[in-house]
């Protein structure tokens, strides 16, 4: 399948920063098309997608899978720093920056799309409508952030993965893909401990709390 097609049925076009950066679908369009400036690319679950520290010339956004950003400590500890879904930039700050601060692992199978930092911000300095676009990635990571700072620094066990899990679900909810009430949610116990400071064992112990007052089923 071509980069034309991929992108004009993409049902998260307009989600993020890919419908403002490829513009409105129309056959004006097609020209841009093949210009180079976009590629595809695929992991499997599991694979290591970007290694903190790394450089690359490229803005990765998330087409379809899911995936994750973290860091990883020098004794093998990690911690998640975002889930990321589909229609999801890596982080705004590789717009900025050559080399990623963060490492990012596929936790599905994953596409991902791959657009030239130069000429991304070619376009923010052409285009208002594109640095509104990169201006907003940044306002709601930051204020992503500051949420999880607190989260960690202030909740309670049951509340961290509470948070979590609601936080999910109106991302989820944003995308059109919930169906009678129920998306199956690839996270492992571990994924979920790693996201919020906590060990597997507790994770688990909070889920049969959460079952046994019917919140989860």
């Amino acid at each position: 399948m071509n980069r034309a097609t991929l992108c004009v049925t993409c049902p998260n076009r307009e989600i993020g920063l890919c419908g403002t950066l490829l513009g409105a679908v129309s056959e004006d369009s097609k020209t841009d098309q093949n210009s180079g400036w976009q590629h595809f690319a695929t992991a499997q679950a599991g694979e290591q997608i970007a290694i903190r520290d790394q450089v690359s010339s490229d803005v990765f956004v998330l087409c379809a899978g899911w995936a994750f950003r973290y860091f990883q400590l020098s004794d093998g500890r990690r911690q998640i720093l975002q889930f990321l879904l589909p229609g999801d930039i890596f982080s705004p700050t590789t717009i900025f920056e050559k080399a990623f601060y963060f490492s990012v692992k596929a936790l599905t199978q994953v596409r991902l799309s791959a657009f030239a930092r130069s000429e991304i911000r070619a376009r923010c300095a052409a285009s208002s409508s594109v640095q509104w676009a990169i201006a907003k990635a940044c306002i709601d990571e930051t204020h992503d952030a500051a949420r999880l700072s607190t989260v960690l620094g202030q909740f309670s066990a049951q509340e961290r993965i509470a948070y979590l899990l609601l936080h999910l679900m109106r991302r989820i909810a944003a995308r059109n893909v919930i169906r009678e009430q129920r998306f199956p949610l690839p996270l492992r116990q571990q994924h979920i401990a790693d996201a919020v400071g906590l060990t597997p064992v507790h994770v688990s112990r909070v889920f049969s709390q959460f079952r046994e007052r019917r919140i989860l089923a």
